[in-house]
């Protein structure tokens, strides 16, 4: 059966999430490109280390709606909406 509530993510995606919509946030065109936040991710040091994994974080965040896609740009789906979760 279908729920309309919120899906919730793994703590770790969550994670990804806030350190994507920061770099995002602050991208002079409020997109990244999906390679680069792959690398940002791992890059940071509160992230895992493994690429698989950064990208699997980003794959959920499009696919639950925190993030969407225009022609290999990520952007935050509403910047002003807080996810907490649950």
């Amino acid at each position: 059966m279908w729920s309309n509530e919120p899906r919730s993510l793994p703590d770790w995606v969550e994670q990804g999430y806030q350190i994507l919509s920061v770099e995002i946030a602050d991208a002079d065109s409020e997109e990244l490109a999906r390679d680069r936040a792959g690398r940002e991710l791992i890059a940071h040091r509160e992230f895992t280390d493994e690429l698989s994994d950064a990208e699997y974080a980003i794959e959920q965040l499009l696919n639950s709606g925190w993030l969407y896609e225009v022609d290999g740009k990520l952007r935050v789906t509403d910047p002003e909406l807080e996810h907490d979760g649950g």
